[in-house]
């Protein structure tokens, strides 16, 4: 939940985690709403996705990646599922650009390192960046992964209006990003079909 008592699209447990951060964008009764306005907001979401901040805090500059990643790969899986609610992000200046925001934040990925410790060879990972930082780059290649990956198949943005999510559709049946999605399609076409129903 958020400060506002809102649901938080992101926290959609089963969804992988480019899939989470696409959707920190989301309707709310009062419109689009944006989960990532603040620094600490990027903080929580690092923390609900379970992707370690080592206990350091977002920067502005770091919310601001964090922002243009979720907005880039946004782009990308509009342009990967063809979803007519979002088409400016697929015209072509744009794809060129949002690939590019992509695959920079994947530069930042933190390389593997051997370390001894104990006597033994330890897997670390080295990096010049911050954990937040480094983060982000392993969410970007997740991006890089599922938009580039057999999962794009899979890619799905949710039909229900006014729905802006995304997901991977992991069931034959599943139409919808949610429950909630699904039961709100469901009560609608009841009705316009008892409306129906009364005026014949």
């Amino acid at each position: 939940m958020s400060v506002d008592g809102s649901v938080r699209a992101w926290m959609l447990p089963d969804e992988r985690v480019a899939v989470r951060l696409m959707n920190t964008i989301w309707v709310g009764a009062e419109g689009i709403r944006d989960d990532l306005r603040a620094p600490g907001d990027l903080d929580a979401w690092f923390d609900a996705a379970g992707l370690g901040r080592a206990g350091a805090r977002a920067t502005a500059a770091e919310l601001a990646a964090a922002r243009g990643l979720r907005d880039a790969a946004r782009g990308l899986a509009a342009f990967v599922t063809a979803d007519p609610g979002q088409a400016a992000g697929a015209a072509a200046g744009a794809l060129d650009e949002a690939l590019a925001t992509v695959n920079a934040v994947a530069a930042d990925a933190a390389a593997p390192a051997l370390t001894l410790a104990g006597g033994r060879l330890v897997r670390t990972t080295q990096t010049s960046v911050s954990p937040v930082t480094a983060g982000l780059a392993r969410v970007a290649a997740d991006a890089i992964d599922l938009l580039g990956g057999d999962d794009a198949a899979r890619l799905r943005a949710c039909p229900a209006q006014p729905c802006v999510l995304y997901f991977v559709k992991t069931h034959p049946r599943r139409e919808w990003c949610s429950v909630a999605c699904g039961n709100r399609v469901r009560a609608a076409r009841h009705y316009q079909r008892t409306r129906g129903l009364r005026s014949s």
